[in-house]
């Protein structure tokens, strides 16, 4: 897990700092000197075209910051692909929350204490936080496949280990395997993450509340985060169980899904309080959000050899062909960020109706 120390001030994150507000004006051109009349080199010199600036990722400006950091840092095409699908949900999803804290909704600040967590998963999950700790940084190089030492488990790479010689496995059946595990290190990263902010919320509040007030609203909201980390890790313990399961015995003939998030949401699903026709309708609706997830499988592959391929070119090729291969990964980059966004929020989609369906047989 990350080491722990104090996270950056995300909550001055979420409205624009006071002095960007300020800027526009003091950069506004000064009105013209009384002597820039019609003869003047400024008024008979021709106009310089305008430097246009290239249109903004996102609407909000603290997202456009970490957009430029993630670029900055030289994060791979697939990471950032991950990162623009990832900010833009949280621009959704923060637009909607200040339409609603505008009319008076969210009076005890839960949406938008929700809102800095998931904010503060992403800085971590990208290494934006500024922390310097263990988490490493993907190779933008493309590899010759897939690594065991990447699964950052000892007890994973055993399983792997294990799943690759046993020869039980036939390619497809590997790389699907594969995607299983990765999937895994994934969740276990995202219940580090969020452990580690839920400890900084808790030591925080201890410092500056008495406890008189941690009573009511702020007692419920970590008792909630509590049972939704417990959730997390008793999923995380059953996946586990199945990969080792899979990993000793092979793919039986009778699985359904092949992608590790609609596995997931089909386990769910299942355990959820839906009736046979919904339940049903939902099985149908996963099998197409497993056609969209292959889709972008695909185009994430594309994505990581064309960029393989401009950075030789780059090197060795003419100009004319260079131009070309810039296109084509331009065109490969906005079509991964696009179908990412989709996924995510289609898996968001699918997770809030399964949530809710809990939440009502309680």
């Amino acid at each position: 897990m990350a080491s722990r120390g104090q996270g950056p001030g995300l909550r001055g994150l979420l409205a624009p700092p006071l002095l960007l507000l300020l800027l526009p004006p003091l950069l506004a051109p000064w009105p013209a000197a009384a002597h820039g009349g019609k003869y003047s080199r400024e008024k008979n010199e021709p106009e310089r075209p305008s430097q246009r600036e290239p249109a903004a990722e996102f609407r909000m400006e603290k997202l456009n910051q970490l957009w430029d950091k993630a670029r900055r840092l030289q994060l791979s095409p697939l990471d950032l692909s991950e990162l623009h699908a990832d900010l833009k949900i949280q621009e959704r999803e923060e637009l909607a929350w200040k339409k609603l804290k505008a009319e008076g909704l969210d009076e005890d600040g839960e949406m938008e204490a929700k809102l800095i967590r998931s904010l503060n998963v992403i800085l971590a999950k990208y290494r934006l936080d500024g922390r310097k700790d263990a988490r490493e940084l993907r190779s933008n190089s493309l590899s010759e496949g897939p690594e065991p030492d990447s699964l950052e488990d000892p007890r994973l790479e055993k399983l792997w280990h294990k799943a690759k010689t046993s020869g039980k496995f036939s390619r497809d059946e590997l790389d699907k395997l594969w995607r299983e595990f990765q999937h895994h290190r994934e969740k276990v990263q995202e219940y580090n993450i969020l452990l580690e902010v839920l400890s900084r919320t808790e030591e925080m509040q201890e410092n500056a509340l008495s406890p008189s007030d941690m009573r009511g609203p702020q007692e419920e909201a970590l008792h909630s985060r509590h049972a939704d980390l417990k959730d997390r890790l008793r999923r995380i313990s059953q996946g586990y169980d199945r990969l080792r399961r899979v990993s000793h015995q092979g793919y039986g003939a009778e699985a359904e899904f092949e992608e590790p998030r609609v596995i997931d949401l089909w386990d769910l699903a299942r355990s959820a309080n839906f009736s046979e026709k919904e339940l049903e309708a939902f099985r149908e609706e996963l099998k197409h959000f497993e056609v969209k997830i292959e889709k972008h499988n695909h185009y994430q592959k594309q994505l990581e050899i064309s960029h393989q391929k401009l950075r030789h070119v780059e090197r060795f090729g003419d100009h004319e062909h260079v131009s070309r291969n810039k296109e084509r990964y331009a065109m490969l980059e906005e079509k991964t960020k696009e179908l990412g966004y989709k996924v995510k929020k289609h898996l968001q989609d699918l997770s809030g109706r399964i949530s809710r369906a809990r939440h009502n047989e309680l």
